[in-house]
């Protein structure tokens, strides 16, 4: 019985600190007043309410650099359209719309596309002198006054017997 009793103390032995960190706990929760345990709760709902804010603020952060980006990626693809519009324009494209259909066909090559479908492009004009010609005579070149009258007459359909 030697032995039996060597065993009991043993056991009650791991017993006492668990009983002693439970004795504890309750001690301490004991000491505690009603008010410690509102602040403490308090504290504790600050701090949830504090993180709640900042989750937020990152949800709204997220949402406007996200609208930031879809803003960048639509002025970047509009500003590449204007690109390709002016590009058709300085080579003369008679159809900006239909040459836009087009265009991707030919791997978005303004000159690829002018040599391939020279129809969409209007040929650039020769400039021509013009010499002042309209087959009449020049009406202020005339000296003579006679002359004149003359011509104003029979481009009114008068004679010159009516006179």
């Amino acid at each position: 019985m030697a032995g039996d009793a060597h065993g009991d103390k043993t056991q009650e032995e791991p017993q006492a600190p668990q009983n002693d960190g439970q004795q504890q706990a309750a001690q301490e929760q004991s000491q505690m007043s009603g008010k410690d345990w509102e602040t403490a709760i308090a504290e504790r709902d600050g701090r949830i309410k504090e993180l709640e804010q900042q989750v937020a603020d990152a949800a709204k952060n997220a949402e406007t650099a996200e609208q930031l980006r879809n803003q960048i990626a639509e002025l970047k693809a509009q500003g590449e359209s204007d690109r390709i519009d002016f590009q058709l324009q300085l080579a003369g494209v008679r159809n900006v719309k239909a040459a836009r259909a087009v265009l991707a066909d030919h791997g978005g090559d303004v000159d690829v596309l002018k040599e391939a479908e020279p129809w969409l492009f209007a040929d650039a004009p020769a400039t021509k002198q013009q010499d002042g010609t309209t087959g009449l005579p020049n009406a202020g070149t005339s000296s003579d006054e006679g002359k004149t009258m003359k011509r104003w007459r029979k481009l009114a359909g008068l004679d010159d017997s009516d006179e």
